[in-house]
């Protein structure tokens, strides 16, 4: 009791990963620590014998994650500032470990005591709930959290604040017979997932199509086969682009546009995200063998080689740029196995010059972006500011050097046999020429999105530059 003879203010006690952190540092350690090295990330796991305060610990060392920029729950801290405002002392109690919650506590400075996991004991569930009892006597806390585990805390609370929590577990709290207050609500928006998948970016699928356009050869089974083909692809893309963001939280939260994906902002929890990039795979794994082994072979390398680039190549000057044109090129490949057709070497070479200056164009955009904000050198590349000429030059050489190869191709025998109108074909030359200059240039003001293929489709010049390429093509084949 108080010397007033009131018993005295309960201390708010705050869990930390779902509840004030709308991610889990568990997750957060572990894809940073793969981020920079994925061997070291793979043998933290093995930590897990001694226990999970032990693997905590063992991350937390490891890892370097920016807490500025971390995805926190704005109500939750709303809370706490008005339980401040009335005299109230506040206590972050949570099973990340001690390190990281000290980080969090001192980036925050809205806590009079922060209390984590030490590496041997998890503070979560039953221990945190006798941890609580013991530090300031039943009923001698006020207790938010969001899980399940929370369970057995909340009854020694003397009043229960759920996050977010689902109409089942709010049952459950009510339950309990104690006071209940309740902050956000469970959301079942599919919209974050969707976009952690990005659709968008499988248009660039529609490359295993060319092989099938190109050879006119147009027949049902070659078309499901094809669309087969651009659906595993979709799939497979899109689990490489779920671990892609996992490993690059840090680098997203510090980018304008970025921050906004759905892991770095914390609408979609990270661990649901590694679920999904497994889930994403094997399905794709599935489709891609239904078409062969040949295939499934073109689809693994893909794999393989869009890993390393997340891993490894991405961090790595030009030779990223190089991984990205044999990328889009390897898809081109792809559609020719599915379809059985066989790919020309005038298709291939153009595929590789021509990419290689879409992909040098989005390093360009990254730098110009990088430049306006102030920033003295991108995150997570291996580029400098000052190489942005050197980079438009390599845009601007490759993409003229894929439209020469295109002009050659236009004297060769197969086009002869495969269109009744080859000059009409020179229009798709000074159609391209037209468009490279001009995204370069675009790219060079800034006005660039940090991916051409995505700025192509939306931008309506682009999208009439496309259909000047399909009119000259179509009248080189009929006419």
């Amino acid at each position: 009791m108080s010397k007033t003879g009131t018993p005295p203010q309960p201390v708010l006690a705050v869990d930390l990963d779902g509840t004030l952190l709308k991610s889990d540092m568990l997750h957060e350690t572990f894809w940073n620590v793969a981020s920079r090295d994925w061997s070291a990330a793979l043998r933290t796991i093995g930590q897990l014998k001694t226990g999970k305060a032990a693997l905590k610990r063992e991350l937390a060392e490891r890892a370097s994650v920016d807490v500025a920029k971390l995805p926190y729950n704005a109500e939750v801290l709303d809370y706490i500032a008005a339980w401040r405002e009335t005299g109230g002392q506040v206590a972050l109690v949570t099973a990340t470990d001690q390190s990281s919650a000290d980080q969090i506590a001192t980036h925050l400075g809205v806590f009079d005591a922060v209390f984590g996991s030490d590496g041997d004991r998890n503070l979560k569930g039953a221990t945190k709930a006798e941890f609580l009892v013991e530090r300031y006597g039943e009923q001698g806390f006020v207790y938010i959290g969001d899980h399940e585990a929370d369970l057995v805390v909340w009854p020694h609370a003397a009043k229960a604040v759920t996050v977010n929590a689902s109409e089942t577990l709010r049952g459950k709290v009510a339950r309990l017979g104690v006071e209940v207050d309740h902050i956000g609500t469970a959301e079942r928006d599919l919209k974050p997932y969707a976009k952690a998948l990005r659709p968008h970016q499988w248009l660039k699928n529609i490359l295993v199509f060319i092989p099938l356009l190109l050879a006119h050869q147009l027949d049902a089974t070659s078309l499901l086969r094809a669309l087969t083909a651009f659906v595993a692809f979709s799939l497979t893309a899109s689990s490489v682009y779920v671990l892609n963001d996992l490993l690059d939280l840090n680098a997203d939260r510090a980018h304008a546009r970025k921050c906004k994906r759905p892991f770095a902002a914390g609408t979609v929890p990270i661990g649901k995200g590694t679920v999904m990039a497994g889930g994403l795979l094997g399905i794709g794994a599935v489709l891609s063998a239904a078409l062969g082994a040949t295939f499934f072979f073109v689809m693994l390398s893909y794999y393989v080689m869009t890993t390393a680039y997340s891993l490894f190549f991405k961090r790595r000057a030009v030779i990223d740029v190089s991984v990205l044109a044999g990328l889009y090129t390897l898809r081109i490949v792809a559609g020719g196995v599915a379809v059985g057709v066989s790919l020309s070497m005038w298709l291939l070479a153009f595929s590789v010059f021509f990419f290689f200056a879409l992909a040098a164009v989005k390093r360009q955009a990254e730098l110009v972006d990088n430049i306006k904000a102030g920033k003295v050198q991108p995150e997570g590349r291996g580029y400098r500011n000052d190489d942005v000429e050197i980079i438009s030059q390599m845009a601007l050489g490759t993409g003229y050097v894929s439209i020469l190869v295109l002009a050659l191709y236009m004297n060769s025998p197969e086009v002869v046999l495969l269109y009744s109108n080859p000059p009409a074909l020179w229009g798709i030359c000074l159609i391209l020429l037209f468009w490279i200059s001009r995204i370069v240039l675009l790219t060079h003001r800034g006005e660039m999105h940090d991916d051409p293929i995505v700025f192509a489709v939306r931008d309506y010049i682009s999208r009439l530059c496309g259909m000047m390429v399909v009119g000259f093509a179509v009248l080189g084949a009929v006419m």
